[in-house]
């Protein structure tokens, strides 16, 4: 299993439309083979005091695949284009981490 933590900066205000894109792709991601998690998330003001300075236009997916063959499967999937295509002017920069377990 591989887990993917991908951060996606967003241009000022657009998060709404931004999260209405991505949710509308999710069923598509599921259903993908090797897909074992895909969450979009956003920063909780937690109190923490070592949490990082919130990101209010910043989406973060958490992903977990069973391989890193999914992943790459993934990422060339028909649908991660078609989404990519509707979030080109929303979005300022992605990082992606592909972490394995210990």
């Amino acid at each position: 299993m591989i887990y993917v933590i991908a951060t996606i900066e967003l241009n000022q205000d657009c998060k709404d439309d931004f999260l209405k894109i991505f949710l509308d792709n999710v069923p598509h991601v599921k259903a993908e083979q090797g897909c074992l998690t895909y969450a979009p998330t956003v920063d909780l003001d937690s109190g923490i005091p070592v949490q990082g300075k919130l990101r209010a236009d910043t989406v973060t997916i958490v992903e977990a695949w069973e391989s890193l063959d999914d992943l790459q499967r993934h990422l060339k999937a028909p649908h991660m284009a078609a989404y990519r295509e509707k979030v080109k002017d929303l979005v300022k920069q992605v990082t992606i981490q592909v972490l394995q377990p210990v």
